[in-house]
């Protein structure tokens, strides 16, 4: 006789339910207090489980910052942007376009993205791994937008496909939006605002 498996809608949600329960946890006390600093009993103690349930439902430490920054890598404003750029023919929009993705991006994980991975990095090789993922994909993006600005012809005299990258990931990458937004203390508006400006003069030929 064979047993079928009772999937119940129910319990599926109350399983999805705890597990961000305990991503939420984590995320206050990681934020709180460093990752190095916090146990997973103390995450579980956070989130009202037991240990064991930590582990079946979100795995260990690496696992559960691993599932944290999954949201930063997969935004919608990254396919927006792409997807945005692919149909432009204004080179200055393009940038425009471009500087207020990345803006989305950080703005929406400001708190994950600058006091825990950029402030103090957890140091853990599975999470590296995501975070150059993360990297590459962002220099994907950058470089798309190169390619279309080259196709535009727009771009000023003797810069080539990968200077232009070059200067999008100086003017627009992640390092600049730490530096101006997280250490100099600039809003979002204003240091998209002046990206912008500055990756549009250094590379437009119309600048």
């Amino acid at each position: 006789m064979t047993t079928r498996r009772y999937n119940s809608p129910r319990r599926a949600s109350a399983a999805a339910a705890t597990r961000q329960a305990i991503l939420d946890s984590a995320q206050a006390l990681f934020l709180a207090r460093g990752y190095t600093e916090v146990t997973v009993g103390e995450i579980a103690e956070a989130a009202g489980v037991a240990v064991p349930t930590v582990y079946s439902s979100a795995g260990n430490k690496p696992s559960i910052l691993r599932a944290l920054l999954e949201p930063v890598l997969t935004d919608p404003a990254v396919a927006d942007t792409l997807a945005a750029i692919e149909v432009s023919d204004d080179p200055r929009a393009l940038i425009d376009l471009t500087a207020e993705g990345t803006r989305l991006t950080h703005e929406r994980h400001w708190d994950l993205v600058f006091e825990l991975f950029y402030r103090n990095p957890p140091g853990e090789p599975a999470v590296k791994a995501v975070l150059d993922r993360g990297a590459d994909s962002y220099v994907q993006i950058l470089t798309a937008v190169a390619d279309r600005l080259g196709a535009l012809d727009a771009l000023r005299p003797g810069i080539g496909r990968e200077e232009a990258a070059d200067l999008l990931i100086f003017y627009l990458g992640p390092h600049a939006w730490m530096t101006l937004v997280g250490e100099r203390a600039w809003s979002f508006e204003r240091a998209q605002a002046w990206m912008a400006r500055s990756a549009g003069r250094a590379l437009l030929a119309e600048a």
